[in-house]
């Protein structure tokens, strides 16, 4: 199973999010400096993310993004239900594949994908930012070069 790039930056982003005290806000172009991803793809997740209820989106001067909900309560097999657009493990008709009607591959993955799933329903947020420390000085690492005034 391999997630897509898409998915990817969500599940990211949220673990960053975690990891900021309560009710900080970031920006998504912050975040995207971090990873050092496409400041305009992470734009896409991140607004996913805020329609389906993960990420409070507060616009303005003084806005920014922050987790929605206590970590504890976002479940990473939803996250990734939420955000993958193909599920059933093979896309038969990119480029049609002539075996489709007597195919059992298909079947076969469907069940992996849902063995996939049904494990990742075992994992929160929470489980996955436990760590907390751990990241807490990987993303120090990361964090793009604060420039300082010195007039």
């Amino acid at each position: 199973m391999k997630l897509t790039t898409y998915t990817d930056f969500g599940l990211r982003t949220l673990m960053y999010l975690a990891t900021l005290p309560e009710g900080e806000l970031t920006s998504v172009a912050h975040v995207s400096e971090v990873y050092q991803i496409s400041r305009n793809h992470l734009v896409k997740v991140v607004n996913q993310l805020a329609r389906e209820g993960y990420i409070r989106a507060v616009r303005g001067k003084n806005g920014g993004i922050c987790l929605a909900r206590p970590q504890a309560d976002i479940n990473v097999g939803q996250v990734i239900r939420s955000l993958e657009n193909n599920l059933n493990g093979i896309d038969c008709g990119s480029p049609a594949c002539y075996l489709v009607r007597v195919c059992r591959l298909k079947d076969a993955l469907k069940l992996a994908m849902e063995a996939f799933l049904q494990v990742m329903d075992g994992y929160t947020l929470a489980d996955l930012t436990d760590n907390r420390d751990e990241l807490m000085v990987i993303f120090s690492e990361l964090e793009p070069a604060k420039v300082v005034n010195l007039k």
